[in-house]
């Protein structure tokens, strides 16, 4: 078909084509290939910190996080030598309380949701900001191929019940599984002691974990159970983790 169409064109303008055609179609499809397909406008990247989407010319980003600048560098002094971006605006991402219904074009939520508290109400305020018509980029990581690995799978039911009944009755034992089993502190005194340190800090964990399966199901959730009208534009496996690209109507 591509031959079929260069055939038509001057033989000056073949080349180049070509070599475009070459360069594009024969690399894999990763995170930047998504982005320049599907982001346009004007959007807001949630919790990008030092890994900001790389987005075309043609979309306008404004970072949204939690804390300033500042108080990121005391939040995550593991990250105290990497670049962060500059936050634009202070919001907590799972509420988004000062961005209007139907006002961005797009929403980045790249290794967001799984920290937050109440995932199936963070996923319903995302598509609240949402232009009609508008992407949500959002990719999970697998907890196959992560320091979470040794965790149990959050089940839709649990996800239901945070939604209905709020995610306070199930915090705790989500700090001290992190602690036991992804942070291995086994020693009773020490684990207290970072449990308390965790939920005092209110510090940022992975709360909830899936593989690809799960995901795909808490999606469908979202679309049935709580009559979020959106289509799946694109999904990806990438490495260790899974983009999806949502589109509301």
């Amino acid at each position: 078909m591509l031959k079929t169409a260069l055939s038509l064109l001057p033989q000056r303008l073949q080349i180049p084509i070509k070599k475009f055609a070459r360069k594009f179609f024969n690399r894999p499809l990763g995170r930047e290939e998504l982005a320049d397909v599907y982001l346009k406008g004007q959007g807001i990247e949630i919790g990008a910190l030092h890994q900001p989407l790389a987005v075309s010319r043609h979309a306008r980003v404004k970072y949204v996080d939690r804390f300033s600048l500042k108080d990121l560098r005391e939040h995550y002094p593991e990250l105290r030598h990497l670049p962060l971006v500059s936050v634009d605006i202070i919001d907590d991402g799972e509420k988004l309380s000062t961005i209007s219904n139907e006002t961005q074009d797009f929403v980045i939520a790249n290794h967001f949701v799984e920290h937050s508290q109440n995932p199936l109400l963070t996923l319903t305020n995302l598509f609240r900001v949402l232009n009609r018509g508008g992407v949500l980029y959002i990719a999970l990581p697998d907890k196959r191929y992560t320091f979470d690995k040794d965790r149990p799978i959050t089940p839709l039911e649990h996800l239901l019940k945070d939604y209905s009944q709020g995610p306070e009755q199930s915090k705790q034992a989500h700090f001290e599984e992190w602690v036991r089993l992804v942070n291995k502190i086994e020693e009773p005194i020490a684990a207290k002691k970072q449990l308390d340190n965790l939920i005092g800090t209110d510090y940022s964990i992975h709360f909830h974990v899936w593989t690809q399966s799960e995901m795909l199901e808490m999606f469908l959730a979202l679309k049935k159970q709580l009559q979020i009208a959106f289509d799946i534009e694109a999904c990806l496996k990438n490495g260790g983790e899974f983009i999806l690209v949502l589109r509301k109507n």
